[in-house]
């Protein structure tokens, strides 16, 4: 991330795939819209709960309390680091709510998104919604990549709770949950609707030159993109050169 500050301006747009890593970025970046792009409709499930749980949660630990389904623990403040937020609720003291509470959440999340945001999602978007949402209620901070998928074939994949306390080579923490200043970037993005999900395929026809049309169209210009391992898959689907003509048509 230091590197990333020093190469990429902050103010511009940012462009990325996957869930939680990009929050990490955006929150070093500081950037004026988002567009996460990927092609398992499962991630526009996921932005969707945390775009919900941004929006309805004061502060970082408001918000832990809700993405768990566990009370707040006492002493944890705004001024609380990450892995005091995450040791406070992974303390066995600190229960897991019931399944009603879960259910609770679980409607104020989907009222939020269509009633409150006036999302037009049908029952498949709101099973997803659901279903991210409960593997986090079910395996807590500890969640990692294989959780959902009984191992999945990926190894021994880091928890959920151990990437948010992890720090960089200079031993800063850096994760989004690291400050509430870098809380609030992602939650004023997610207020103004100004960070969009968005399900396609990078090499794809329609939805990165969508993106790229509508930058254009307001004047404005990408300063980053975050690829993850995406480049492997298009390599292996013969859509490389596509994916390097739809970069190029957007405003860099």
């Amino acid at each position: 991330i230091p590197e990333l500050v020093t190469r990429a301006r902050s103010g511009g747009v940012y462009l990325g795939v996957g869930p939680e890593q990009n929050f990490t970025y955006i929150a070093a970046l500081r950037p004026k819209m988002v567009f996460i792009t990927d092609i398992r409709r499962g991630n526009l499930h996921t932005q969707l709960m945390y775009k919900a749980l941004f929006e309805m949660s004061a502060d970082r630990a408001e918000f832990f309390s809700k993405l768990f389904t566990k009370p707040r623990p006492a002493g944890l403040s705004t001024k609380s680091t990450a892995t005091e937020l995450i040791n406070a609720y992974w303390d066995p003291a600190v229960k897991t709510g019931p399944e009603s509470e879960y259910k609770e959440n679980l409607k104020a999340i989907q009222d939020h998104l269509t009633k409150k945001r006036n999302l037009p999602l049908v029952k498949e978007d709101l099973d997803g919604i659901e279903y991210v949402y409960f593997n986090f209620y079910w395996h807590g901070p500890a969640i990692n990549y294989n959780s959902s998928s009984n191992g999945g074939g990926r190894g021994n994949m880091v928890s959920y709770g151990d990437l948010m306390m992890a720090t960089d080579g200079g031993n800063v923490s850096r994760s989004y949950l690291a400050s509430e200043d870098n809380f609030k970037v992602l939650k004023e993005l997610h207020e103004r609707n100004l960070f969009v999900p968005i399900v396609g395929n990078f090499g794809g026809p329609k939805a990165l030159r969508s993106v790229g049309k509508y930058l254009k169209d307001k004047g404005a210009t990408v300063s980053a993109f975050y690829l993850s391992n995406v480049e492997q898959y298009l390599y292996q689907d013969g859509l490389w050169n596509r994916f390097c003509a739809n970069v190029a048509s957007l405003p860099l």
